[in-house]
Formats: C-alpha cells, structure tokens, sequence
C-alpha cells in the first residue's frame, strides 16, 4: 500500500485549499448572517428527503420475499 496515492484532501494542497475555503466561509457567514438564518428553514426541509434518499438503506427493506415477517406478531422465533 506504500505505492498508492494518498487522498487528496491530506495532501499539501489539500490541506492548503482546505483552510482556504474554512477562513472565506468565517468571512462570508460573518458577513451575511442574516442570510443565512433565513435560509435555514429551507436547509432543513430540503435535507429531509436527501436523507430519504441517501439513508434509507438501513431498514432492512427488500429482498424479503412473499413470506418474510409472516411470524410478526405471532411470538414465533
């Protein structure tokens, strides 16, 4: 694995570009925060269905078949 390139972001200008983008957003929300407490409302109603999209993998939906979870209820184990 020594051979393999490292992820971008721990690399030199990864890191460099990384504290770049940190210090112009502390200026930018510094500056216009006002903005972007009005949109916070929006933020939230668009994360939920992204967070439908992306995070409903872990339900246990799908390739269940026609009789898995007949026992539900039934106290069978």
């Amino acid at each position: 694995m020594s051979g393999s390139r490292p992820v971008w972001w721990r690399t030199r200008a990864g890191v460099a570009v990384l504290g770049f983008v940190l210090v112009a957003a502390f200026y930018v929300l510094r500056e216009h925060w006002g903005h972007a407490l009005g949109a916070l409302p929006y933020l939230i109603l668009l994360a939920c269905p992204l967070m439908h999209l992306f995070m409903h993998h872990g339900h246990g939906h799908g390739g269940g078949g026609r009789n898995a979870g007949s026992d539900r209820g039934t106290g069978a184990k």
